[in-house]
């Protein structure tokens, strides 16, 4: 059976930088970053450390959202019902029974702010306790499910970082083996006190705005935020709302270590190389490469050695763009394809903030400034997740 090419009909995304797709353009373009004092969030570390942390109250997501109080409904759960509900509109999405339709979302710490509300409500109520439901960590994917009409095919992801990624790549499989004609896929994470302690115990997170690939990094920095596309098989989408094509992707567990990185980069190399021969492509027809970049130490040498291995001296332009959001946790996956494909769609290589002094261990440099005006027919985003659960994604221009 002839497999059906994968085309993107519309996306949405939510972040530090932008409510939307026109916005987080803008951010990018003009280099405003969206890290910053923790003002929401509250935590004991909110003196100590920045985040990228989107600017609205939980209340404030609920009217954007357009929807009356779930209980126990998680911070989590409203970014993605925001960032679903732009990608559905953008795509002239309307339910088709005749049409099979799956939804299928990455998250890591989907449940956590549901955690952190949960003892002080079970210690000072003795009715029902509302986020109950909530510690599923497939609760955010099945209340968005319902607020679209979606009865299909449905399942949640978490490998950590590369969560959304995976949740991109299922779909994509999926359409192209006939399982579904069209898929809604993403992911999406939240700030919790649980999570960025957990991350700041592992003496990875940087006081500072983080520096991927810089000699001096120190670590990262958490965000929050939401992304989802719509997914069509080609015979089920409309040409004039083609976005992009996925056209590649590939997924390697370098099993080396719990949360680090294997040091000869043998995981990442291994999903860029798989990506690219799923799709028939060289390592030179890479036009930009968006990586996953964190700014530890582990994470940002491991890929580079990886980047050499698979493309020389001289790969193509390269940029991590956390210092934009932060590192948005199981999400970042998606807001990061959403970034791959505005480089896509309007030739641009966005820069990599607050890089200065190259890595003595390789020769590989990030892009520091925006590039407009270069040709860019292929972009491949990198996802590297705890474990070892490291995915690569390749986005194409729909051929005129």
């Amino acid at each position: 059976m002839q497999q059906s090419k994968v085309f993107i009909t519309g996306m949405g995304i939510v972040s530090a930088i932008g409510m939307d797709v026109e916005t987080t353009l803008d951010s990018l373009v003009s280099s405003r970053s969206g890290l910053g004092k923790i003002r929401l969030l509250d935590t004991r570390l909110k003196e100590k450390l920045i985040a990228g942390e989107i600017p609205y109250t939980d209340e404030e997501l609920l009217q954007m959202a357009g929807i009356d109080k779930v209980p126990g409904i998680s911070r989590a759960t409203l970014l993605g019902m925001i960032a679903t509900k732009q990608a559905v509109r953008n795509s002239d999405f309307e339910n088709d029974e005749k049409l099979q339709t799956g939804l299928i979302s990455g998250t890591t710490a989907e449940s956590m702010t549901s955690i952190e509300k949960y003892l002080p409500d079970f210690l000072s109520n003795d009715s029902r306790n509302e986020y109950i439901e909530s510690q599923d960590w497939g609760f955010s994917t099945e209340i968005i499910a319902k607020s679209l009409g979606i009865n299909g095919f449905m399942t949640t992801i978490n490998t950590a970082c590369s969560s959304a990624s995976n949740a991109i790549m299922l779909g994509a499989r999926m359409i192209r083996q006939g399982r579904l004609d069209r898929a809604i896929v993403g992911g999406t994470d939240a700030l919790s006190k649980v999570m960025l302690n957990g991350f700041n115990s592992l003496m990875i997170v940087d006081p500072e705005p983080c520096k991927p690939f810089d000699d001096n990094r120190h670590g990262l920095n958490i965000g929050e935020g939401a992304a989802f596309f719509v997914l069509e098989s080609e015979q089920v989408a409309d040409r004039g709302k083609m976005i992009a094509e996925i056209t590649g992707y590939g997924n390697a567990n370098d099993a080396h270590h719990l949360t680090a990185l294997s040091p000869d980069g043998k995981g990442a190399f291994l999903a860029m190389k798989n990506a690219l021969e799923s799709c028939n492509l060289n390592p030179g027809d890479i036009s930009y490469l968006n990586v996953h970049g964190t700014g530890t130490l582990n994470n940002d040498l491991s890929e580079a050695i990886a980047i050499e291995k698979l493309f020389g001296k001289t790969p193509p332009v390269f940029s991590s763009t956390k210092p934009f959001t932060g590192h948005t946790l199981g999400s970042s996956g998606a807001i990061e394809a959403v970034i791959s494909i505005l480089a896509l769609q309007h030739d641009l290589v966005f820069p990599n903030l607050n890089f200065s002094t190259p890595m003595h261990e390789v020769q590989v440099r990030p892009e520091t400034s925006l590039v407009k005006n270069v040709e860019i027919l292929h972009v491949m985003s990198n996802s590297l997740g705890f474990g070892g659960n490291n995915t690569s994604l390749i986005f194409s221009k729909v051929e005129s």
